[in-house]
């Protein structure tokens, strides 16, 4: 008798394999990253909502509940709608990014508050140069 799949990590371990995030799929089944997290815990999933999932990341549901990692990276290279470097992943564009672009557009955001702050203090020790040589010329 074959052994039982641990549908919670099947699901966990496809959606690493396709470099899906939990967020990214959290929002395709419109549920909460946590929940999706949680999911990834349980052994065996609501069939319900294990086709949407399987429906979500493309995959025949029995890839899930038979999830076997060898043949699950086989069939994915080989047969995965997405394979080609130029395709549509979940309705958005997927090039095989590697990097997040939030972390991207956050170091951006701390790069401009330091340069507005660096800014700012020029401006202040500029107008104090300012006033000094104003109060020297009045004397």
């Amino acid at each position: 008798m074959p052994e039982k799949v641990h549908q919670g990590r099947a699901v966990k371990r496809l959606r690493e394999i396709l470099h899906v995030k939990q967020d990214v799929l959290a929002d395709a089944l419109n549920i909460s990253q946590q929940s999706v997290s949680l999911l990834e815990t349980k052994e065996t999933i609501e069939p319900e909502q294990l086709e949407l999932i399987a429906k979500t990341l493309k995959v025949p549901i029995d890839a899930i509940k038979n999830f076997n990692e060898e043949a699950a990276i086989y069939n994915i290279q080989h047969n995965y709608e997405g394979a080609t470097a130029n395709s549509t992943h979940f309705g958005r564009d997927y090039f095989n990014c590697t990097f997040n672009p939030m972390d991207k557009y956050i170091e951006a955001m701390e790069d401009i508050k330091k340069l507005n702050a660096a800014l700012l203090k020029e401006k202040d020790e500029k107008i104090a140069l300012l006033e000094k040589m104003l109060s020297d010329k009045k004397k």
